[in-house]
C-alpha cells in the first residue's frame, strides 16, 4: 500500500531492486540516457508507463549524470479523466503535461472500416508525441514497451506480416529524435506487480480507441499471440529468456535475405 509520512507528505512508491538492475544495464548497455539529455516520456496512465515515470524520477534524483525529462499524457478526445494521474505524478514529483488532441475524431474519420485501430493510433499518438518533443527541445522519447511487447511485436511481424522484426532499444526517427525503451528487458508482470504491491492506480480500458463501443475491429491478433506465448512459456519456463538472448544474437546469414548472404 502507498502509505502517508507523519510530515503528511506522500511516501515516494517503492520500486524492487531487480528491476532497477535489469533498467541500470539495460541504459549502460545501450547508453539510453546520458549526460545533458532532455526525455519526453510518453505517459498513457498505464502500469507501464507509470512505473518508467518512477523509474525516470529515481534516476533524476540518483544517477550520477545529469539529465532533465517531462511525462506527457496524449488525450484521445475521448473525455478522458486525468486528474488522478496529474495527481499521482505531482505526488512523486513526475513533471507532467496533458496534450489535448482529436486523435479519435481523426480514427473515425480517416481509419479504413476492418483495418487495425491499434496500428492507425499507434501512428497517431506517436506523431503526437514526436511533434510535442521537437516543439519542446527534447532530444529523445522514452516509451515503456518491455519484453513481452517485443516477444508480441516479433511473432505478430513474422505470422501476419511476413518479416523478422521486433523493438530495438534504442533507435533514430525519421525526424532525428531518439527513441529509447528503457524498459524492454523487463516482464510485463514485474509492472503488474509493481502498481499492484504499491497500491497505484491505472488509466481503464474505456480510455482505448480500439475497445470503443463502435469499433469495428477488436484487437483479437494481439490476444492470440498473448495466448500463445503464454502457453509456449508454460510448456518451457525458460522460453522468455531465451527469447531475449535471441535478440541479441542475431544471425542474418542464415536466412534468405541477399541483403546478408555471404556470396
Amino acid at each position: 500500500m502507498n502509505q502517508i509520512c507523519s510530515n503528511d507528505q506522500p511516501q515516494k512508491y517503492q520500486i524492487s531492486k531487480k528491476i532497477l538492475n535489469i533498467v541500470g544495464k539495460t541504459n549502460a548497455e545501450y547508453g539510453l540516457i546520458q549526460e545533458g539529455d532532455k526525455v519526453l516520456l510518453g505517459l498513457s496512465g498505464g502500469k507501464d508507463s507509470i512505473l518508467l515515470a518512477c523509474i525516470l524520477a529515481r534516476m533524476k534524483r540518483h544517477a550520477p549524470f545529469r539529465f532533465e525529462f517531462k511525462a506527457i499524457t496524449i488525450h484521445y478526445g475521448l473525455g478522458e479523466k486525468f486528474e488522478w494521474l496529474k495527481k499521482l505524478c505531482q505526488d512523486q514529483n513526475i513533471p507532467h503535461e496533458i496534450h489535448y488532441t482529436s486523435i479519435a475524431e481523426t480514427i473515425k474519420e480517416k481509419r479504413r472500416e476492418g483495418s487495425s485501430y491499434c496500428s492507425f493510433c499507434s501512428r497517431m499518438r506517436r506523431g503526437a508525441l514526436y511533434s510535442k518533443a521537437l516543439e519542446m527541445g527534447y532530444n529523445k522519447v522514452a516509451i515503456a514497451h518491455h519484453l513481452d511487447d517485443a516477444a508480441e511485436s516479433f511473432f505478430m511481424n513474422l505470422t501476419y506480416n511476413g518479416s523478422l522484426r521486433s523493438m530495438a532499444p534504442i533507435y533514430r526517427a525519421e525526424n532525428g529524435l531518439q527513441v529509447i525503451r528503457p524498459l524492454i528487458h523487463i516482464r510485463e508482470r514485474q509492472s503488474i506487480d509493481f502498481v499492484h504491491s504499491q497500491n497505484i492506480p491505472t488509466a481503464p480500458d474505456c480510455n482505448c480507441p480500439a475497445k470503443q463501443p463502435d469499433s469495428d475491429k477488436p484487437p483479437i491478433a494481439r490476444l492470440s499471440t498473448k495466448n500463445f506465448l503464454s502457453n509456449m512459456e508454460n510448456t518451457n519456463p525458460e522460453f522468455f529468456k531465451s527469447l531475449k538472448n535471441a535478440f541479441s544474437n542475431i544471425h542474418a546469414e542464415s536466412f534468405s535475405d541477399k541483403n546478408y548472404l555471404d556470396a
